[in-house]
């Protein structure tokens, strides 16, 4: 249904009317024009986002600071999971020369371009990426180097594997060739402030 919120026009009155009905006539007419515009004031406001919108899109401080090495902690942004992750250098010399991988280089844009390197990041120790796979958006969870599980190789440098289809990503989260997931894992905007505390969701560049 289509609400149409045009101010009505203002009758003519007929030539000849009585000049106390003409009176009338024209009040009333003002009077509908004024309710109408009453009407339609609070039902353009309602259009307004709400405050739990605005907070959804909002940008997010954290201190990784005190995340120790090979810790993954977990802050939501936007309604999605981002991993915040401390490497140890063990884990950046595994990067380097990683075999086997779909988009080593991350040419496809899944990154901003200050992270569009080996470690995906700002800073090597610190991976910041958005933990859901790219294939049908579930969960990975992290699997470190030497675990028995079954759906990784023996020779795992330690990584992220996606329990629903069988994808996985390695620590800077690149996805390995043919496995369902098309990318890698998503690098949202990001930027260390002053104090050292991570604001994710935007940076210096204006990207949100």
């Amino acid at each position: 249904m289509t609400i149409d919120h045009t101010l009505p026009l203002p009758v003519q009155p007929a030539e000849g009317m009585d000049p106390e009905r003409r009176t009338w006539l024209l009040a009333t007419t003002a009077l509908g024009a004024v309710a109408t515009v009453g009407v339609a004031i609070p039902l353009v406001s309602s259009f307004a986002p709400s405050e739990r919108a605005k907070a959804l899109g909002a940008s997010v401080n954290m201190n990784p600071a005190d995340i120790a090495p090979g810790e993954v902690r977990v802050v939501e942004w936007r309604g999605q999971p981002v991993w915040v992750m401390r490497r140890t250098p063990e884990m950046l010399a595994d990067l380097e020369g990683m075999e086997g991988l779909t988009d080593p280089a991350s040419k496809v844009r899944q990154q901003p371009p200050y992270a569009t390197n080996t470690h995906r990041s700002i800073k090597p120790e610190l991976l910041v990426t958005v933990g859901i796979c790219t294939h049908l958006g579930c969960s990975p969870v992290t699997v470190p180097e030497g675990s028995n599980n079954p759906s990784v190789p023996a020779d795992w440098k330690g990584g992220f594997f996606c329990p629903c289809h069988g994808s996985t990503f390695d620590l800077a989260g690149r996805v390995f060739k043919n496995k369902p997931a098309p990318t890698n894992l998503v690098v949202p905007p990001h930027q260390y402030l002053a104090d050292g505390s991570l604001l994710i969701g935007e940076d210096d560049s204006g990207a949100a």
